[in-house]
């Protein structure tokens, strides 16, 4: 059963992977660049401000804590998994297009970058009033695009994609539960002063 599907996902990839051409490349090689949303980065933080001014800081804490344990998370995950990148196996020796950011560290599973950003973006969704959905769909959108960007660029299989946006969910439900708790209490305390 196992391997069908490595089989499968090995064959998934490589469909993904041979769509790529001279228009793509660079912007998917961009997409997995973490100094290249450092603007977005900005501009959500910012908009938090706007909205949440004294609770910012707060939500700012808390992704911050997020995003480490998805980040540590998913690394030790890689060297307890130790599932060879597309770009580090043999059967797949010159059938993977990479992008020019290289091949990757040697293992895969699961992605960091899929972790992260679905962490970030569960997170915030779970967490926003309804009224902040353009800002959820723009984030669903964003996660998509960087996760996608690492099966295009060679470096994942799309299971090491799927295995980072659960593990990035998970924690971030598990997070933003206890966010609420915080809050609550937090405002309980204030509200008896």
């Amino acid at each position: 059963m196992l391997e069908h599907l490595i089989a499968l996902d090995q064959r998934l990839f490589l469909w993904f992977n041979e769509r790529h051409n001279a228009f793509w490349d660079p912007i998917m090689y961009w997409a997995s660049n973490q100094w290249i949303w450092i603007p977005f980065y900005a501009f959500l933080g910012y908009w938090l401000f706007r909205r949440y001014r004294r609770f910012a800081l707060y939500f700012a804490l808390w992704i911050a804590l997020l995003i480490t344990l998805s980040d540590q998370g998913s690394s030790h995950l890689k060297d307890w998994v130790r599932r060879p990148r597309p770009s580090h196996t043999e059967r797949l020796a010159g059938e993977v297009h990479l992008s020019a950011a290289g091949p990757g560290g040697e293992y895969g599973f699961v992605s960091s970058h899929a972790a992260n950003c679905f962490a970030l973006c569960v997170f915030l969704g779970l967490l926003l009033p309804q009224r902040d959905r353009p800002l959820k769909f723009l984030l669903l959108a964003w996660a998509l695009f960087v996760s996608y960007s690492r099966i295009y660029n060679g470096v994942h299989y799309p299971g090491d994609v799927l295995g980072g946006m659960l593990l990035g969910s998970l924690l971030a439900w598990v997070t933003s539960r206890l966010f609420r708790m915080f809050v609550n209490i937090y405002l309980l305390k204030i509200k008896r002063r």
